[in-house]
C-alpha cells in the first residue's frame, strides 16, 4: 500500500495574538480571561472552541501556563512590520511530527505502552539526527507526551536547531509549580520555546502486555492473536487501549489545542509515539481505519506537514539540513532559512 511505503515561561512575553484557553482562568463566560500575576483583564473574542485570538498584537503576560504562543522573532516575522501585514491571516504554518528515538524497552523487545522508559544511546543519536534534519525549519511551540522518551527526543532535537532557542517545559500542574518556574528576564524569554506536555499524546496503553517480551507473548497466545492486539484498529489487548481508543484522545487533543495554534500561524513540533502519531496522521491525511493499521513510523524520523489555506499538505521527511527540496516547498520556509543563513554568516 502506498501509504505504508511512504511512512517508513513565567515572565514578559510578546504574543502575536493566538493562544489556547486551556490554561487560562475563565471569567464571565467566554468573553473575559484573567491573566496573573499582574492584575489586569484582557477582553478577547472567541475564535472557535478552545481557542482565542487577541485583538491586540502584543501584551504582557506573567504566567508560564499562558505562554502557548511564540515570542516575536525577527527571523520568522515579516520584515516590514506594516499594519496591513499584521491584519492578514497567516498564509501557512509548519507542523513537524517525530516519533521518539529507540527506548530501552524497544531495544529489549518489550511492550512499553505507557510505562515511562528512557531512550537508549541509539535513541539519543536518533533524536540528535532528527534535530539536524529540522534545523532550518521554524519552531514556535513544542508539544510532547507526558513520557520521558518523547520529551528527551524533543529536547535533544532542539539542541541542533540553528536558531538556538531553549525549549522550556511549562509546569502548570500546581500553583507552586507555576510560581517556582518563573522567568523574570524578558530577553531570556524571547530566546525560549514553550514545551507543553500532554498525557493525551501518550503511547496507547497496552494493558496486561506492558513489560512482556513480544516474542514470548506471541508464543504464549499465538502470533495471530498478538498481531490482532497490535495491528487491529478496534480490538484492545487485555485491559488496554485499541488504536481507536488512542485516536479518540490524541486527535481530540490535537484538534482542540494544537490545530488552532497552527491556524494562527504558529509552527509546531510534536514529539510523541507510534500510535498517537498514527492517530494524528490518520486525521491529517484522512486515512481509513484499514489504511492506518498498516502505517509504520520509524523512530527518530521527522515528518513535515504544511497547513495552507485550511489544508494539511504532507511534505515528507527532510533528508538533511542542507537538502534544498524541503525548503523549496513554500516561500515562507525558504525565506526563514535565508534569514538564518544571513544571521549566522561569519
Amino acid at each position: 500500500m502506498a501509504a505504508t511505503a511512504f511512512y517508513q515561561a513565567i515572565g514578559t512575553l510578546q504574543y502575536s495574538g493566538c493562544f489556547s484557553n486551556s490554561n487560562l482562568n475563565q471569567e464571565n463566560g467566554n468573553s473575559s480571561y484573567r491573566l496573573v500575576s499582574k492584575v489586569f483583564n484582557l477582553d478577547i473574542a472567541p475564535l472557535r472552541s478552545g481557542t482565542h485570538c487577541s485583538r491586540k498584537r502584543s501584551f504582557s503576560v506573567i504566567q508560564a501556563s499562558t505562554s502557548q504562543s511564540t515570542v516575536f522573532d525577527p527571523v520568522s516575522s515579516p520584515s516590514n512590520g506594516s499594519k496591513s501585514d499584521s491584519k492578514k491571516k497567516p498564509s501557512e504554518a509548519a507542523l513537524i511530527l517525530i516519533r521518539h528515538g529507540e527506548s530501552m524497552w524497544n531495544e529489549k523487545n518489550l511492550f512499553t505502552g505507557c510505562v515511562d522508559v528512557p531512550l537508549t544511546k541509539k535513541g539519543v543519536e536518533e533524536a540528535i539526527e532528527a534535530g539536524k534534519r529540522i534545523s532550518n525549519i521554524p519552531i514556535d511551540m513544542i508539544y510532547t507526551s507526558a513520557l520521558i522518551r518523547a520529551q528527551m527526543t524533543a529536547m535533544l532535537a532542539m539542541t541542533e536547531h540553528r536558531r538556538k532557542k531553549v525549549p522550556i517545559i511549562l509546569h502548570d500542574e500546581s500553583e507552586q509549580a507555576r510560581v517556582w518556574s518563573q522567568i523574570f528576564s524578558e530577553d531570556t524569554n524571547k530566546q525560549c520555546i514553550p514545551v507543553i506536555t500532554a498525557w493525551q499524546l501518550n503511547e496507547r496503553m497496552y494493558g496486561e502486555l506492558q513489560g512482556l517480551n513480544k516474542q514470548e507473548t506471541a508464543e504464549r497466545f499465538g502470533k495471530e492473536k498478538v498481531h490482532e492486539w497490535r495491528r487491529s484498529y478496534d480490538i484492545p489487548p487485555p485491559n488496554g487501549e485499541s488504536l481507536e481508543m488512542c485516536a479518540q484522545r490524541a486527535v481530540a487533543y490535537f484538534k482542540e489545542n494544537i490545530e488552532p495554534q497552527l491556524q494562527c500561524g504558529k509552527n509546531v513540533m510534536i514529539a510523541a509515539h507510534g500510535n498517537s502519531l498514527r492517530s494524528i496522521i490518520m486525521y491529517l491525511d484522512k486515512l481509513t481505519s484499514q489504511e492506518v493499521i498498516s502505517l509504520e513510523l520509524s523512530t527518530g524520523i521527522p515528518m513535515l506537514y504544511i497547513l495552507k489555506e485550511g489544508q494539511f499538505i504532507r511534505r515528507g521527511s527532510p533528508v538533511a539540513p542542507t537538502e534544498a527540496g524541503v525548503y523549496a516547498y513554500t516561500k515562507r520556509l525558504a525565506q526563514y532559512r535565508q534569514r538564518l543563513d544571513e544571521m549566522f554568516q561569519s
